[in-house]
């Protein structure tokens, strides 16, 4: 069974701290912001429930389709894809053998791969507790960068 977007939004706000959720261009963006010293803080992980002008290739028009995308540190992409693709053009996805628009399949971020960025469209509960880990490792990795911001 599925898991719906807002049960991952949930799980993030309750298993994490200092996190300000933002919604913004069809996108939920989790942020670390300890005490909300900075403008925003630092992103380690978003919802996206429509399709952007410049990330469509997922298909997230679809009825119910939603992507989690969440930002590792470079060594945790490169363990499970190789080494990162190259930025691609305005409007354009990166160069990998996936289909960016299949359901409950851990893959390269379509745009943000070159960045260490992976996804999944619609998780089951199985994919998701897969995913709990490149949460941890995504916060954890964001957290160290947000404190030296405020040191």
């Amino acid at each position: 069974m599925n898991v719906s977007s807002k049960q991952i939004e949930k799980y993030i706000l309750d298993s994490f701290s200092h996190v300000n959720p933002l919604n913004s261009w069809g996108e939920l963006s989790f942020f670390i912001n300890p005490n909300n010293k900075l403008k925003r803080g630092t992103y380690f992980a978003t919802l996206k429930l429509k399709d952007g002008e410049n990330d469509s290739s997922s298909n997230l028009n679809r009825d119910g389709i939603f992507r989690l995308n969440i930002g590792l540190p470079a060594k945790n992409y490169i363990s499970l894809f190789g080494e990162k693709p190259k930025r691609p053009a305005k409007g354009c996805v990166i160069e990998a053998p996936f289909d960016f628009s299949a359901t409950n399949i851990i893959m390269p971020h379509p745009v943000y791969g070159w960045m260490g960025w992976i996804c999944v469209l619609n998780p089951d509960q199985k994919k998701l507790n897969e995913c709990k880990i490149y949460l941890k490792d995504a916060y954890d990795y964001s957290y160290k960068k947000t404190l030296k911001k405020l040191s």
